[in-house]
């Protein structure tokens, strides 16, 4: 399998503060990668160098056989699917749904004046279903719950039909509810072969769904492990990542922890 990603000794600093560390990190084709790690480890920072959207102070970030400094990221980020808070802020309140998710084959997050092939909007109909929102196209994503939210800009991020899907805190803001039913459909995606590398960010264990090969662990901006989910997943590495004593527990492949 050929390497998605690959991190050689990556820092970034802004200012005085240093917000990723030596970071050394690989992704390759196929596998599905759970970055997890407390508030402020430098896990948004890190997928945003791992999409292009930053540059990093020192080391090397290649992405999808382009060298990081040395391409242009407008070329490379359509290969990229991202689904971020910060990426919906984008979006005109009154965007329809359909239009958020078709729009993404310009590298816009507003329609404007751009004429979209029938076949477009055929494939942002298929993504909408897939995701069960095909009975909203018409409704403005200002309107959508915070689920139906985070279902359109996973439509989105699939749009392009990328070779790289970067998930920062898809569930973050949903009720139990909402939570599952995004679990279990990213579950699906996870085990779909033809479905690209994925990187999914999170700080709560409950949210990684099964199917999940790799994991990498963070805290204050370096790694504490990474590999194997079942070899990185265990009470010691996650009691240090979030600096408490945890109890693990997996069930159905779904893991859970507790303060001991």
């Amino acid at each position: 399998m050929g390497d998605v990603l690959e991190l050689a000794s990556v820092r970034v600093v802004r200012g005085t503060t240093t917000m990723l560390d030596d970071v050394s990190w690989t992704v390759k084709e196929g596998e599905r990668w759970v970055v997890l790690g407390p508030n402020g480890a430098g896990k948004t920072t890190l997928l945003q160098i791992a999409g292009a959207r930053m540059h990093p102070t020192s080391g090397m970030v290649g992405i999808l056989d382009e060298i990081l400094g040395a391409v242009d990221v407008f070329e490379l980020r359509p290969r990229i699917g991202l689904a971020s808070a910060a990426l919906a802020k984008q979006i005109p309140e009154h965007e329809k749904v359909l239009n958020v998710v078709v729009t993404a084959a310009y590298g816009v997050t507003g329609r404007w004046r751009e004429s979209y092939e029938r076949d477009d909007e055929r494939r942002a109909f298929a993504l909408l279903d897939a995701w069960g929102m095909s009975t909203f196209l018409n409704r403005p994503f200002s309107s959508l719950s915070e689920g139906e939210r985070k279902r359109v800009q996973i439509a989105r991020a699939l749009m392009t039909d990328p070779e790289f899907l970067l998930l920062d805190e898809p569930a973050a803001g949903l009720d139990l509810a909402g939570r599952e039913d995004l679990v279990q459909r990213l579950t699906g995606l996870a085990e779909d072969p033809t479905a690209p590398a994925i990187v999914l960010v999170t700080h709560h264990l409950e949210e990684v769904p099964p199917g999940f090969t790799h994991a990498l662990l963070m805290r204050d901006g370096g790694v504490v492990a990474q590999g194997e989910i079942a070899e990185v997943l265990t009470e010691e590495h996650l009691s240090k990542t979030f600096g408490i004593a945890l109890e693990v527990t997996r069930h159905n492949g779904r893991f859970s922890a507790v303060a001991r």
